[in-house]
């Protein structure tokens, strides 16, 4: 597995050589090629600029997430100009239908989860099916968005807290032990969700029940 990531980085050399020259509109442009068409190792990209400045370690995690949204926008419209053969060509039917219930249900979810998880997350999967759903254009540019900037920003973060070997090693992790990365994500997703919106019905419900003892009083 470090072989192919040693293969990879050399093959996109020359890329990446120009990309650090453009600064962050080079990662902006990377990240919309990556989510548009070519895979390119986002991850390893992000942490180099944000060790290399770090100064500014904020701002490469929201500059590569709107370069990702953008580029997202690709093979989102794909799916929207009839992808519903192409996606049942590569998912069965029953996944298929819990697909679309999932974007029925709450469509900002849907995109955001798959947008914040880790490689080898099949997210242009995701994207595509936004399409096929008919997701609209600015939630779904929104959920891509947000789901990235969590996403880029943990790993800035990790990046300045351990160094970018460290990055390295956890995606060569994640493609080794993927499901079990991913099971452990989703859980924390989950736990994260429920505390968030336990503490706004709390709020919500706070003003109710002061109002409901001055009526009594």
């Amino acid at each position: 597995m470090k072989h192919f990531f040693v293969v990879l980085l050399l093959k996109f050399k020359l890329l990446v050589a120009a990309v650090m020259k453009l600064g962050a509109l080079g990662l902006m442009l990377i990240s919309a090629m990556d989510a548009s068409s070519l895979a390119v190792p986002m991850d390893v990209i992000v942490a180099t600029f944000v060790w290399n400045d770090r100064a500014r370690f904020w701002l490469y995690p929201l500059v590569a997430a709107f370069g990702s949204a953008a580029g997202s926008l690709v093979p989102f419209l794909l799916g929207r100009a009839g992808g519903e053969l192409f996606l049942l060509k590569r998912i069965n039917r029953e996944r298929y239908e819990r697909m679309r219930d999932r974007f029925e249900r709450q469509e900002f979810l849907a995109l955001f989860i798959p947008a914040m998880l880790p490689p080898p997350t099949p997210f242009k999967l995701f994207v595509f099916a936004a399409g096929v759903f008919e997701m609209r254009v600015v939630p779904f540019f929104l959920a891509t968005f947000a789901g990235r900037v969590v996403r880029f920003s943990a790993l800035a973060l990790l990046t300045m807290r351990y160094g970018p070997q460290a990055v390295h090693s956890g995606v060569v992790f994640a493609h080794r032990h993927h499901d079990m990365v991913l099971t452990i994500t989703g859980l924390a997703v989950l736990v994260l969700m429920v505390f968030v919106l336990r503490k706004a019905f709390s709020r919500r419900g706070r003003p109710a029940d002061q109002s409901a003892e001055s009526l009594a009083e």
